[in-house]
């Protein structure tokens, strides 16, 4: 039995594709998931299940497009993702860094370090992005809602399907991992 994070984009935000996390919770546990637990509204899901990360996320996805009916895209993701995106993340090494301001993008494949070339990221100073396989590290100069690099940007210029986190989320999750 393996331990997944499914990374739900877009749900439970500013009144769109809502669902409460207990009906959640109890759907997943309903098709055969076990210990399944969520953090936040945001759509962050621990499940064991013995299917691989590929077919989890489909699982799940088509499960809440038949019971929620919203298109939602899952990106299932491991331990070992969470654990580099703090260790590999460049912006933490920097001296007093403000960590509310750092974000990372889960992406639902591995991405090549000069596909940063085509986030054209120069367009977006002082915003600063970097690239790890699967992660994209993003150090907002203002704030996260005050910027034009955002997800429905970053998924286009890519062609990738992908969600996003702040860091504090992503180190939450880490401890949750652990428990």
């Amino acid at each position: 039995m393996t331990t997944h994070l499914a990374l739900l984009r877009g749900i439970n935000v500013s009144g769109h594709n809502m669902m409460k996390m207990d009906a959640l919770k109890t759907m997943l546990e309903n098709i055969g998931f076990q210990n399944v637990r969520t953090y936040l509204q945001s759509g962050n899901v621990f499940v064991d299940s013995e299917d691989d990360a590929a077919k989890v996320g489909f699982i799940i996805k088509q499960e809440i497009f038949k019971v929620f009916g919203h298109e939602v895209p899952a990106i299932v993701i491991s331990k070992k993702d969470l654990e580099l995106s703090l260790a590999n993340n460049p912006f933490l090494k920097e001296k007093d860094i403000d960590a509310k301001k750092l974000y990372v993008v889960f992406v639902a494949i591995a991405l090549k370090k000069e596909s940063i070339h085509d986030l054209k990221i120069s367009q977006f100073k002082p915003d600063e992005a970097s690239i790890d396989e699967n992660r994209i590290y993003i150090k907002y100069a203002i704030g996260a809602g005050k910027t034009r690099l955002e997800l429905k940007y970053i998924e286009k210029k890519l062609n990738v399907i992908g969600t996003m986190r702040n860091l504090n989320t992503v180190t939450n999750l880490l401890s949750m991992y652990n428990e």
